[in-house]
């Protein structure tokens, strides 16, 4: 039998793992246009998908003219929890694959995302995929830098004692793939041609290595590809 090529594989969480791109944005351009910048769900997605909301707090006051501060930031973080209890769902055949690649590699995978750890917790829990997960969580507001540099991955894989390019990341944006191949990973990209996933120029074009549509072809692909000597 072939021995699995990598020795970890690292999820990122919105648009990969869950569905919820559409209820952050969604709660994102409501508490915008309170603010006086309105926006649609598609535009909110299109400006901020694959980013930090604190970290474009510049951006946000620069069209509104109201400074973004911590306290405005647990508003939206509340609102937008309790948007995704009540209405988030998985990526279609996220949990299978997930659970499959889980077993082969006995565990060795994690979740590396740019959200805050709270949010990446609540949302695996509500897909019933937080076991899976559990101990190898890594949010990019407890790094030094969010992405796209690559610290919560180099955390993730030094954290599950694994070189890093030894590991493949799965991501849907282009700031997560730069985050990923800025880590030294292999970047597989997730790209299903609706908004908040980058379509599948966008992610080559910033190195992820291949493509896919439906995640029921992950495991496989994953299996499949053989690593460039060192």
């Amino acid at each position: 039998m072939t021995p699995f090529p990598f020795a970890a594989v690292l999820f990122d969480c919105d648009g990969v793992l869950v569905d919820s791109e559409p209820i952050t944005n969604r709660v994102l351009a409501e508490m915008l246009g309170e603010l006086g910048w309105h926006l649609t769900t598609e535009e909110s997605m299109n400006t901020f998908t694959g980013k930090a909301v604190k970290d474009e707090a510049a951006l946000i006051e620069s069209r509104t003219g109201v400074k973004i501060t911590e306290e405005w930031l647990r508003a939206f973080r509340a609102r937008r929890n309790e948007a995704l209890e009540r209405d988030l769902k998985a990526i279609p055949h996220a949990p299978a694959a997930i659970r499959k690649i889980h077993a082969k590699l006995k565990g060795r995978i994690a979740c590396a995302s740019g959200a805050d750890r709270h949010k990446v917790e609540l949302q695996l829990a509500k897909v019933g995929l937080l076991d899976c997960f559990e101990g190898r969580i890594f949010s990019g507001h407890e790094m030094p830098r969010s992405k796209p540099h690559p610290d919560v991955y180099l955390a993730a894989a030094e954290a599950l004692g694994v070189d890093p390019k030894r590991c493949a990341v799965v991501e849907d944006t282009v700031t997560g793939a730069m985050a990923g191949v800025a880590a030294g990973a292999t970047v597989f990209g997730y790209s299903t041609g609706e908004s908040g996933h980058s379509g599948p120029e966008a992610l080559r074009s910033v190195g992820a290595l291949q493509v896919f549509s439906d995640m029921r072809e992950l495991p496989a692909l994953l299996a499949a590809h053989g690593l460039q000597p060192a």
